[in-house]
């Protein structure tokens, strides 16, 4: 038997073993501690550390270290992490001139052996390298996610984010939830044509979160020693939960893309979505059916924690800022009044909303770190070079907190992103999406439901903190939902309730 070849290996035979796979990972350590690149410029400055295994970072809020750091060294600063040197962004200007300008540089991923590989089978489009499974994919989210394709959507937002007032008017303490409701009903009915009434009670819903809430647990620095050893992946006794969840995950994607193929088969109109489009041009994309169900579960995913989580971050800048709201309400009351609902049409003629809603999530960034890019060439910026084979993040805090270009950057001040003229500003942005061509391809439908929801929410609400409860204001920043309730919003409607039930029942929006 096999079990029997393995125990006869001598003590001599395992020790060279060991001992050359020892030698294997100072190699790789020593090539990447030791990463130059072709001129003599340095690396960015690095916070002094006497870790062997590098710069010490908290769970939790470990944005707030990296932003000291930032004002101490600089915009652009190095840190180890083991082996491996980490350049971080800091500044609005080194942003734009790194990330944007230089975009196609730092358009790849770093390997992600845990969660791009072992957890994700090399098939979610987050974690994929630039080449051509990526560019198949991208392109084909961009055909249901472009500008053009989102403003398709707006009806079908308009009509889920009245039921989310009707939900609030119902069960107030639980907004958290019904903002969740909300994002992953829209994005469910998008991307497989399914009608889903709540979250609470759908079990797929329920399955994909914790698919995605356990990746977030896998990304975490340090949680897999696979990501210093990489041949570990391929030891049949390593990592078998992350196996396991691999495959749960491919069965979970490829159910719901194969309830759409029935549908299609059988010449159900379940109406349009994503799954149903790209499964009949598949030809067009060349991509597998495979492709198709992962890109699937990471179209709805991806969107719905994160909505969600922007959503009640904007509800929470409401609540916590109340001279701020009023001045929202006033333009809604001019621009809408008390006599009627919000309306798509409405959506231009709003600058102090849009500006609010900016400075909300500004004010408290989703996915404060960033996520990790990887540099291709030799990137130079002002006296500093980054090596091909770096990973660089933009950390979203620290450049939201650049007092140069947004002055006393720890106030809450929606009036920065309106001009002279009262217009929304051109010249000013924040990345809440993402960077360059790694962008977020779901923005344009992601703004249009925080934009509908937010309004329609606090036209109909004037929205106070519950002194009684605690209040936790950066909870929402990891892009993820909390567990818990780290704000209570007291809700108080801005007309009689029965006029306001009329108005969201009357929902013409979508048959």
């Amino acid at each position: 038997m096999p079990q029997l070849h393995v125990l006869c290996i001598s003590d001599a035979t395992k020790l060279s073993l060991f001992g050359g796979a020892c030698l294997l990972v100072v190699a790789v350590t020593a090539r990447t501690y030791f990463l130059k690149s072709k001129n003599s410029l340095p690396l960015p400055p690095s916070p002094p550390t006497r870790r062997l295994r590098g710069h010490f970072l908290p769970f939790h809020k470990s944005f707030l270290v990296i932003a000291g750091w930032i004002d101490k060294y600089g915009p652009l600063i190095t840190i180890r992490s083991g082996a491996e040197k980490i350049i971080i962004i800091g500044r609005y200007k080194a942003a734009m001139d790194i990330m944007e300008k230089q975009g196609g540089l730092v358009a790849d991923r770093p390997r992600f052996v845990a969660a791009g590989e072992m957890l994700s089978g090399g098939l979610s489009i987050g974690f994929i390298s630039t080449g051509d499974r990526f560019r198949r994919m991208r392109r084909a989210l961009h055909t249901h996610l472009q500008p053009k394709a989102a403003v398709a959507y707006e009806p079908l937002q308009m009509s889920h984010a009245k039921n989310t007032v009707l939900d609030i008017l119902d069960d107030p303490y639980n907004f958290q939830n019904h903002a969740t409701t909300y994002a992953a009903a829209t994005i469910m009915k998008i991307t497989y044509g399914k009608t889903t009434p709540t979250c609470a009670t759908d079990p797929e819903i329920r399955e994909v979160r914790l698919v995605f809430e356990r990746l977030r647990t896998v990304l975490f620095p340090g949680a897999y020693l696979v990501e210093s050893i990489p041949w570990l992946k391929y030891l049949p006794w390593y990592g078998r939960e992350l196996k396991s969840e691999f495959e749960t995950s491919k069965q979970l994607c490829t159910s719901q893309l194969n309830r759409v193929k029935q549908q299609i088969e059988r010449n159900v109109d379940a109406g349009p979505s994503f799954i149903k489009y790209m499964l009949e041009n598949s030809n067009i994309y060349g991509l597998t059916e495979t492709e198709i169900a992962f890109l699937g579960g990471a179209f709805f995913g991806a969107g719905t924690d994160t909505t969600a989580a922007a959503i009640c971050t904007v509800l929470m800048a409401a609540a916590c800022f109340p001279e701020e709201q009023a001045k929202v309400h006033a333009e809604l009351d001019v621009v809408i009044g008390r006599d009627r609902a919000p309306t798509i049409a409405d959506l231009h003629f709003l600058p102090r909303l849009d500006a609010f809603i900016s400075e909300a999530l500004r004010w408290r960034p989703l996915g404060a770190n960033g996520f990790a890019h990887r540099t291709t060439q030799d990137v130079i910026w002002e006296n500093y070079c980054i090596p091909a084979g770096t990973t660089v993040l933009g950390n979203h805090w620290a450049i939201s907190r650049d007092p140069e270009v947004y002055p006393e950057p720890h106030a809450f001040e929606p009036q920065r992103w309106i001009n002279d003229q009262g217009c929304l500003r051109g010249d000013l942005k924040f990345f809440v999406y993402g960077f360059g061509r790694r962008i977020c391809p779901g923005q344009h439908v992601a703004n249009r439901s925080i934009f509908i929801n937010s309004l329609l929410i606090l036209w109909a609400f004037q929205l106070t903190l519950d002194p009684t409860k605690p209040l936790d204001d950066m909870a929402f920043m990891t892009g993820a939902m909390p567990s818990d309730k780290p704000c209570a919003i007291e809700f108080k409607t801005r007309a009689p309730e029965t006029e306001i039930r009329l108005m969201m029942q009357n929902n013409t929006e979508v048959a």
